[in-house]
Parts: structure tokens; C-alpha cells; sequence
């Protein structure tokens, strides 16, 4: 496990390849399959460009290294690519904070997620906490930070269910580690969250980009 020099805190981003038919496929019946993998790639470099202002940056890429979104975040923005394992999502997680904790990881999904609320995470996890969240407005979390890889955290969670920001909350109390909470913030997985996305982007319309 690689440690972070100069007390830094990295960031690691879990993406998905902007592919029409494999990304974002809860928004194809608003956006079709070319407009939902077209805001896919939207939020990936609003992601990685926000979290790149802030600290050293690891994508952890699915299926593979090689789409040219991938690519080109990588000479933009100098960040360090990575590929997912071919597991289940908590796999993947603990894995990426196997590579290198402490650290705070994200997904792609929430445009909300600002440079400010990264700075504030990374200060909760260095001075107070042992695990920060930043959870969603539908039940989830869009941010997790941990000093040390927590494994019990990720291993049989039932994902994308409402229950799993109450059922994390109740597996640190049982680990007896401290928590700190952010505020809420919305990401975006179905045509009711596009009313969330930044007002000049088309998709926010609900419709795809012409």
C-alpha cells in the first residue's frame, strides 16, 4: 500500500468508459444512448478536472485503460491511470484504497462535488475523523475517505439501494472508528436528477445534445 508524501491527500475516481449503451443506461429513455454516454464523459472530465485542482489524482478505469476519454484526462490532467478489478463495486473500492490511503475516493455521478467540499473532506479525514462521507440525496454516498483500507465497510453491501448510507453508518459504529458527514449533495442516475446537472448544460434540459 502506497502512503501519500507531503501530507497530501489523493483522490481516487472510479469511472466507467463513456461507451453509448453502457454508461448512464438509467438516462437512455431521456437522453438515448448516445446523449447519456455523451454526459457521461461530460461529468468524468468536470470530475477528474475539479479533483485535479486539489490533489493527485488516480482513475480507476472499466473496463479498460484505452478509451481516448481515458487517455486524454491522462495528458490533460496528469493523472495516474489505473484499471478496475473485474469484481463487484466494494471490491473495487477496497482495492483502490489498497493502492494508496489515506485518501478519498468518488464517482463520477455528482457535478455538485466542488474543489471546496474536497478540501473539506481532506481536512475532516487528516485532523478528525477516520472515515468521511459525503452521502447522496437518494440514500447512497457520492464520497468516502478513509486512513487506512476498512474492508468490513465495502464487503457484502447491497449497492445502489437506498438503505446503504444507513447500513454504512451502522457498520463504523460497530467498527468503533469515528465518522464525519459533509452535506448531502444529489447525483445524477435518473432522468428525475437531471434537473440537478449545471443549467447550461443541454442534458439538464432532459434531452440530448444537438
Amino acid at each position: 500500500m502506497r502512503r501519500p508524501r507531503n501530507n497530501v491527500i489523493p483522490i481516487h475516481v472510479l469511472a466507467k468508459a463513456p461507451v453509448p449503451g453502457r454508461a448512464k443506461t438509467r438516462l437512455v429513455p431521456a437522453l438515448g444512448e448516445e446523449g447519456a454516454a455523451r454526459l457521461a464523459q461530460r461529468l468524468l472530465e468536470r470530475t477528474v478536472a475539479t479533483a485535479s485542482t486539489v490533489a493527485p489524482v488516480m482513475l480507476w478505469c472499466d473496463p479498460d485503460l484505452e478509451h481516448p476519454a481515458f487517455q486524454a484526462l491522462a495528458r490533460v490532467h496528469a493523472v495516474a491511470l489505473r484499471q478496475q478489478p473485474d469484481t463487484d463495486l466494494g471490491y473495487r473500492m477496497h482495492a483502490a484504497f489498497e493502492a494508496q490511503s489515506p485518501a478519498l475516493l468518488v464517482g463520477t455521478d455528482c457535478p455538485g462535488l466542488n474543489s471546496t467540499i474536497l478540501q473539506r473532506a481532506q481536512a475532516e479525514l487528516r485532523d478528525k475523523a477516520d472515515i468521511v462521507f459525503v452521502p447522496a440525496l437518494d440514500g447512497g454516498y457520492v464520497l468516502v475517505g478513509l486512513r487506512k483500507p476498512i474492508v468490513p465497510l465495502f464487503q457484502d453491501m447491497t449497492w445502489s439501494t437506498p438503505s446503504v448510507m444507513a447500513e454504512t453508518r451502522a457498520r463504523v459504529r460497530s467498527l468503533g472508528l469515528s465518522m464525519s458527514e459533509l452535506e448531502p449533495l444529489p447525483d445524477i442516475d435518473t432522468p428525475d436528477d437531471l434537473v440537478h446537472l449545471p443549467v447550461d448544460w443541454p442534458e439538464a434540459r432532459g434531452r440530448a445534445q444537438t
